[in-house]
């Protein structure tokens, strides 16, 4: 008989998607991990840094269990999307290594405390600032797949790569050839919608 745990199987997607969203990261030069690759300015190491500072806060603070090192770029007063991009001074294996200290006491608090466990998200608005631990582990879960899901596209950009995890690609077989032939026809498909009004 299967014992159902809650906990333990958001645990596991959450899990699932930190690794995917360092995986992206996996043989990048430091310039193809910084480079900004969208108009918004979405580059792969500025997403680790911010997962690391969202982390941080929902399992740290919300639960009076704040991180025990400073993340400055999370202030009120740090520049406008400081948190999304790596500076000069923030070296690439800091980052990470910091994220999975996040992890780790992120981990801590999801251990000890209970789903129906009550915390407060000081940035939130007022009449829904009181949260369980059940719906910022699913918030934080939703989230952490979502800028993963921004490192699969920035990070095919980069290089080509793409897939979903290491062990696991999900995508239909192919090779260059084959993507750049179906990559093609999805345009040729796509042109004859195109109107004035398309750029």
């Amino acid at each position: 008989m299967t014992t159902f745990d809650p906990k333990a199987d958001l645990r596991h997607y959450l899990g699932q998607a930190r690794e995917a969203l360092l995986w992206k990261l996996d043989g990048t030069t430091e310039y193809d991990a910084r480079r900004p690759l969208t108009p918004t300015g979405t580059n792969l190491l500025g997403l680790v840094k911010h997962a690391a500072g969202v982390e941080g806060g929902y399992f740290g603070e919300t639960f009076g269990r704040p991180c025990p090192e400073p993340m400055p770029w999370m202030a009120e007063d740090a520049e406008p999307n400081a948190d999304m991009w790596a500076t000069d001074g923030e070296p690439r294996e800091e980052i990470v290594a910091r994220y999975r200290r996040v992890w780790a006491h992120s981990d801590a608090t999801i251990e000890a405390l209970d789903l129906d466990a009550l915390g407060q998200v000081p940035w939130w608005p007022s009449e829904r600032r009181e949260v369980t631990l059940h719906r910022v582990l699913i918030h934080v879960t939703a989230e952490t797949n979502r800028h993963a899901g921004h490192a699969d596209i920035v990070r095919e950009l980069v290089d080509g790569s793409a897939g979903l995890r290491a062990a696991n690609s999900n995508l239909p077989p192919g090779d260059r050839s084959w993507w750049a032939g179906y990559h093609d026809r999805l345009e040729e498909t796509a042109r004859r919608f195109r109107t004035p009004l398309d750029r």
